[in-house]
């Protein structure tokens, strides 16, 4: 009997499986703050063939990201059944070349359901089970920001009982882009050790993925805050700000539907 499922378990239905089939499609609000760290604190993160971006790309750049998405598959069923569909995530984003071309690189992830820790890792994000929280715009009433000059929000990250970052944005005018990081394919390793253990992969693959229809609302540009804290198995302080550059809220409309292979090794 053929067994079905992306990625476990499998079945003859496929219908037990963590993820529904790609496409995938994400809608969120994302709240970033960009700030300027040591260019080598970032290079000493890149694994080899992976380089910092070029000194006129502004290579000690880094983004950190906050995003609450809700997220489906085609059918759009998880919509119906939200513990299936919402989550959060943070994330921190520089620029980097492989092969001499610019790609945006995802260092670390935090997120906080299981299906988007799984889906994560097919894509070749490093995620991590965490606690994120960040505050949402609102439309009507006092108990939020508004989507304008003056809103201003809060981002918190804590994993394993520690809070590892918090900061905030406020708003100041609309910008014609959120930020400038995390504006690239991204450029992704994905690993998997072999069951012998014995420091060699079984799978170990240099890809890359964008996403498609997307759909973007107004950014907004403001002043941020953003402050990083130790913690025993992080390392999130060795790219800790020098200089924060500001702080971004935007809207996003986007689907995954593959990625590509660049190198396997």
């Amino acid at each position: 009997m053929s067994l079905v499922g992306l990625p476990f378990p499998r079945t003859a239905t496929g219908r037990a499986s963590l993820l529904p089939p790609p496409p995938w499609h994400y809608s969120g609000d994302l709240l970033t703050v960009e700030y300027r760290t040591d260019p080598s604190a970032i290079a000493r993160l890149l694994p080899e063939g992976v380089t910092l971006a070029r000194d006129d790309e502004d290579p000690g750049a880094v983004a950190f990201i906050w995003a609450d998405w809700q997220s489906c598959g085609a059918d759009g069923a998880e919509l119906l059944d939200p513990v299936r569909s919402q989550y959060r995530e943070a994330f921190v984003v520089v620029r980097c070349r492989y092969r001499d071309t610019l790609y945006s690189r995802c260092l670390f992830i935090w997120v906080d359901t299981d299906f988007a820790l799984v889906r994560g890792h097919l894509q070749g994000y490093p995620k991590k089970l965490g606690s994120i929280h960040q505050t949402r715009p609102v439309s009507v009433g006092r108990a939020g920001p508004r989507v304008g000059p003056g809103g201003r929000f809060g981002m918190t990250l804590a994993a394993a009982d520690r809070r590892l970052a918090q900061g905030t944005v406020t708003l100041e005018a609309e910008a014609p882009s959120a930020g400038f990081v995390n504006g690239h394919p991204m450029l992704h390793h994905r690993y998997l050790p072999r069951i012998e253990l014995d420091g060699t992969d079984a799978l170990a693959e240099v890809v890359t993925m964008a996403g498609v229809d997307v759909e973007l609302g107004p950014a907004w540009r403001g002043g941020a805050t953003l402050e990083l804290f130790d913690a025993p198995t992080e390392e999130l302080t060795s790219i800790a700000p020098r200089e924060v550059i500001a702080g971004y809220y935007r809207a996003v409309g986007t689907t995954f539907a593959g990625g590509a292979t660049l190198a396997t090794r």
